[in-house]
C-alpha cells in the first residue's frame, strides 16, 4: 500500500510539474504573440486587439467550413449546392439517391428549366428498342474519324491542376464506362494512360506537350502523339469559362519533374501560358492552325471556347464558307462561364463571358443559318453534374456532353474551395504526397456510375 500511494504521489507530482510547465509556455506564447502584434504595422484588428485579435482571422479562416456543414441550406451554396453534391456522391458510390417529401428547389425563378413530361411515355422496352444515331466526329474530313461511344464524357482537366493518383482513377474509370477522357491543357501524362481509354488530346495555348523551345507548335511531336491510338481527337483551346481572355497558371510548387516532363517545361517554375495562341490573330489563322493540326494527325480537330463576343462566328463562317466546308472545325467545345479551374482572378470569373445555357442557342444558331450545323459537333460543358443538366443541354443544341467537377465529386471531392493552394484536403488537386495518400485510385475509378447517366 505504502507503494501504491508513493507512487500515486510521484504521477501527481509529474502531472503538477506538466502542467505548470504548459502553463508556463502558454504564457510565454502569448507575451511573444503580443509583443508581434504589438509592433507590426500590416494588420490594425491585430495591433489594436493583440492577441485576442488573432481569432477574427481564425474564424474567418473556418467560416467557410462552418458554413457548409452548419448553415448553409441544401440548395444555397455555390459554385455547387449541397443537393448536387450529396446527389453524385451518393449515384457515384451506388447509393440509394432517392429523396422524400418534396423538392427543396425554388420552382419559380425565372430562366429556370422545365422538362414537359409525355401524356404518353415509352415504356423501358421501347427505349432500348430504339437505336440512336452514332455521333461521329470528323466523318468527312479525316482519314480516322472518331464514333462518340458515349453522350457523357470527362471534359478537360490537366495533371498538374489535378493529382496523379486523380488522372489515374479518371483514365481507368472512363475506360470501364466506355467514355472518352480530356487530357487538359498539361499534355499527355503517364498517368492518363493508366488505362486505354479514349482521349481527346487539348492544345492549350502555350502548346504544352507539343511545344518546341520558343512555345510554337512542334509537328514532330504532334505526329508522336497522333501514332497513339488512344488519342481520338485534338482540341485546340481558345479559352476557358473561368477565366476567358487569360492564360493558365500552375504555381512553381506544383511543377514536379513529371509534370515538367509532361509539358516541356522547366520543373520548379511557374508555367504560366498565354491568353491566346499567338500565331492565331483571326479567323482565317484560326482556319490554319485547324488546317495543320488536322493534316498532321489525320484525327477529328475542334476548338474550345466560352463565349463572349459573338460577330466573330459570322466572320468564322463566312471564312469557311469560301475556303469550303471540309475547312471547318469538326466541333466546337463550348464552356459555360461558370466554368472551373484551379486558379482564376475573381473579376473574370463572376463577370466575363456566357453562361452555356445562354451561349449554346446562339451558337446552335449561327451554325444553322451558315449551314454548317451538320458539319460540326457541339460539345457542352459546364456544371451539368446531374441528369437534369445533361439532358437540358441536349435540348439546347449539343451533340455530346462533359463534364469536370462532377467527376472530382465523384472521387471525393467535398469542395473544400483548396485548388489553387496545394493543399486539397482529398489529394485530388494537391501534389503533396502525404496528402495524395487520401486517394485510392483502385477505388476512385470504380465510382463511375456518373459516367452512366446516358444508360
Amino acid at each position: 500500500m505504502e507503494n501504491l500511494l508513493a507512487l500515486l504521489d510521484t504521477v501527481l507530482d509529474v502531472t503538477v510539474m506538466t502542467l505548470a510547465l504548459l502553463i508556463l509556455l502558454g504564457l510565454i506564447t502569448v507575451a511573444v504573440l503580443y509583443v508581434i502584434d504589438v509592433t507590426q504595422n500590416t494588420q490594425a484588428i491585430r495591433k489594436n486587439y493583440p492577441v485576442i485579435g488573432r481569432l477574427r482571422y481564425v474564424f474567418e479562416h473556418l467560416g467557410v467550413f462552418f458554413r457548409q456543414y452548419f448553415f448553409a441550406m441544401d440548395r444555397e451554396e455555390l459554385p455547387f449546392n449541397r443537393a448536387q453534391r450529396t446527389w453524385v456522391a451518393r449515384a457515384a458510390k451506388r447509393i440509394d439517391s432517392t429523396v422524400a417529401f418534396g423538392s427543396t428547389k425554388p420552382l419559380n425563378r425565372p430562366g429556370d428549366i422545365f422538362f414537359l413530361n409525355g401524356a404518353f411515355p415509352p415504356t423501358k422496352e421501347e427505349i432500348q428498342a430504339h437505336t440512336p444515331a452514332p455521333i461521329i466526329f470528323g466523318e468527312r474530313s479525316v482519314a480516322n474519324p472518331y464514333i462518340a461511344p458515349s453522350l457523357f464524357n470527362i471534359s478537360a482537366m490537366s495533371y498538374g491542376a489535378l493529382s496523379g493518383p486523380a488522372i489515374s482513377a479518371l483514365s481507368q474509370g472512363a475506360y470501364q464506362s466506355g467514355i472518352w477522357l480530356n487530357t487538359g491543357e498539361g499534355g499527355l501524362s503517364p498517368f492518363h494512360r493508366q488505362a486505354p481509354c479514349d482521349l481527346v488530346f487539348q492544345i492549350g495555348t502555350a502548346k504544352y506537350g507539343v511545344r518546341d523551345e520558343q512555345g510554337g507548335l512542334d509537328v514532330a511531336k504532334l505526329t508522336e502523339l497522333a501514332a497513339i491510338p488512344e488519342i481520338k481527337m485534338f482540341e485546340i483551346k481558345l479559352s476557358q469559362g473561368a477565366k476567358p481572355g487569360k492564360g493558365g497558371i500552375l504555381p512553381g510548387e506544383k511543377v514536379t519533374e513529371v509534370i515538367a516532363s509532361t509539358r516541356g517545361i522547366p520543373a520548379g517554375k511557374d508555367s504560366i501560358s498565354p491568353n491566346r495562341h499567338p500565331e492565331v490573330t483571326s479567323v482565317e489563322s484560326l482556319l490554319d492552325l485547324i488546317k495543320t493540326v488536322r493534316d498532321v494527325s489525320e484525327k477529328p480537330t475542334g476548338i474550345k471556347f466560352v463565349l463572349g463576343q459573338t460577330g466573330w462566328l459570322d466572320d468564322l463562317c463566312a471564312a469557311i464558307q469560301a475556303r469550303g466546308i471540309d475547312s471547318a472545325p469538326d466541333f466546337i467545345t463550348l464552356d459555360s462561364a461558370d466554368g472551373g479551374t484551379g486558379a482564376a482572378p475573381q473579376g473574370l470569373m463572376d463577370n466575363m463571358g456566357l453562361p452555356v445555357a445562354a451561349s449554346l442557342p446562339l451558337v446552335d444558331a449561327v451554325l444553322r443559318q451558315a449551314g454548317l450545323r451538320d458539319r460540326i459537333r457541339m460539345i457542352a460543358t459546364g456544371k451539368m453534374v446531374n441528369p437534369a443538366g445533361m439532358a437540358a443541354a441536349l435540348c439546347l443544341g449539343a451533340d455530346v456532353v462533359c463534364s469536370a467537377r462532377g467527376f472530382m465529386f465523384s472521387l471525393g471531392c467535398i469542395q473544400a474551395l483548396q485548388c489553387n493552394e496545394n493543399t486539397c484536403p482529398t489529394g485530388i488537386t494537391t501534389h503533396n504526397p502525404t496528402l495524395q495518400k487520401g486517394l485510392n485510385p483502385t477505388l476512385g475509378h470504380s465510382r463511375r456510375e456518373l459516367c452512366r447517366l446516358n444508360e
